[in-house]
């Protein structure tokens, strides 16, 4: 039997339900904003539980600082503040950790997470110039997370690309219960295609989240073996998947929040973590509903399995 790999980066789990249960402020459609507005010490003590736990990048608590979600208005008034606050908190809690903590500055889907016909390109920019703006001060890469197409990805790439800072792009995968054949973005784009173009737009690694366990292995064999064919052997690649019992597509945004399944506690959460690592998975972690005792479990695992 192959020995697991031990030589994976940890990323955290997701902010918004560990701030839930941490009592933070908390509703939609503000989700995980609505702390970082009003509470921003419980942003403290949620990075500070990842980094216990044995994460070594932690995410700026930037993923609700869109208009649709904390208001158009807000979002022009203070949405460079409420990025430089995010990005400074994190900061604060990665320098003060023992160890190399990375600080990765999250830029969310900017018109609804799952929606990428909702992507509008010629407003896009501007909302992205104003987080980038707000962020880059504070970290030591991009992570571009939850799209669900290669134009709003490659539209995120390009705003951040005078920073000059790593940037790591994930996608959400379709992931219906039941659905068959090969992994395809929530756009309907098969996953292979979109690591091409990524890679070819200049970012540094690859990610799948905010999708089911079921639906990443095949994304990552498809991403490795794209990236093997880009020439850019080097080029990361990632897995950090939710706990959302299956859901079927719906018209109304935040209607509610998702229900987390049971079946996945830090032990079974574990077992896919593993097969991701066998596959080719070099950055593994978690998004909504995985929290600090996941990562922990994740950490545990790699202290223990000799490297090959």
């Amino acid at each position: 039997m192959t020995a697991q790999r031990n030589d994976f980066a940890i990323l955290d789990g997701g902010m918004g339900r560990l701030l839930e249960r941490l009592g933070a402020p908390f509703r939609l459609p503000e989700w995980s904003a609505l702390s970082l507005i009003e509470a921003p010490h419980f942003v403290e003590k949620a990075h500070e539980a990842f980094v216990e736990s044995g994460a070594d990048i932690i995410t700026t608590n930037s993923y609700g600082l869109v208009p649709h979600m904390i208001g158009g208005e807000r979002f022009e008034k203070d949405g460079r503040a409420l990025a430089d606050r995010a990005g400074r908190i994190a900061r604060e809690v990665a320098d003060k950790a023992p160890g190399d903590i990375r600080v990765a500055g999250s830029l969310p889907p900017l018109f609804e997470s799952y929606r990428p016909g909702n992507f509008k390109p010629s407003e896009a920019p501007r909302i992205l110039e104003s987080l980038v703006a707000g962020l880059a001060p504070h970290i030591d890469l991009w992570l571009i997370e939850t799209q669900s197409s290669t134009a709003e990805a490659l539209t995120a790439l390009d705003a951040v690309g005078k920073s000059h800072l790593p940037a790591f792009v994930s996608y959400t995968l379709k992931d219906e219960d039941g659905r068959i054949g090969p992994p395809e973005l929530r756009s309907g784009e098969p996953v292979a295609d979109a690591v091409t173009a990524t890679l070819a737009a200049g970012a540094s690694a690859i990610l799948f989240n905010c999708s089911q366990p079921e639906v990443m292995g095949e994304a990552v064999v498809a991403a490795r073996r794209a990236i093997a064919a880009s020439g850019k052997p080097q080029a990361g690649l990632g897995v950090y998947a939710n706990a959302f019992l299956p859901e079927p597509p719906s018209d109304t945004p935040y209607a509610g929040i998702s229900e987390i399944r049971e079946d996945l506690d830090p032990q079974n959460y574990l077992k896919w973590v593993k097969l991701w690592v066998e596959q080719g998975a070099t950055i593994v972690g978690g998004c909504c509903g995985i929290g600090p005792e996941h990562i922990a479990a994740i950490k545990a695992s790699r202290e223990i399995v000799p490297a090959r």
